[in-house]
């Protein structure tokens, strides 16, 4: 029998390279010059101490290991394993909610920041992970026939 991919595999693939795209947007477009200050900010405002700052070299290598890792699940995701299918399910919800929230927060500032013109098209594929997911959910809990 022939490997194919699968919807789950595609939808996977999908998302990553979205957010690929986007991790590229935020270096072109300089993400850190907008995050550094407003983290140090909040921290001085709200006393939080868990918004990290940045160099350039720690934030691109983070995401570049981040990004392996993700591209690296692809191959798990063409299988549908059950484990895997949850793991879709949270790597959509936490993109969805991160698009959802930079989207917010750029109508809120009133300003284009670094990553916005990516994060709609992370939207739509977490959105398609979401959707290939719980149908796989779905074709694992049908009764066999």
């Amino acid at each position: 029998m022939p490997w194919r991919r699968s919807r789950l595999h595609q939808s996977w693939l999908a998302l990553t390279v979205s957010l690929t795209l986007h991790v590229a947007e935020g270096a072109v477009r300089d993400y850190l010059a907008f995050y550094n200050p407003l983290a140090m900010s909040l921290r001085d405002m709200m006393l939080w101490t868990w918004m990290p700052t940045f160099t350039f070299a720690a934030w691109l290598g983070g995401w570049i290991a981040i990004l392996a890792v993700l591209y690296g699940m692809a191959w798990f995701a063409a299988y549908a394993r059950g484990w895997m299918v949850w793991a879709a399910l949270a790597y959509a919800e936490v993109m969805f909610l991160y698009a959802a929230a930079k989207l917010g927060f750029a109508v809120y500032l009133e300003k284009g920041i670094p990553g916005i013109y990516t994060a709609p098209l992370v939207l739509a594929a977490s959105g398609w992970l979401t959707l290939e997911a719980l149908a796989a959910l779905r074709q694992r809990n049908r009764p066999a026939a």
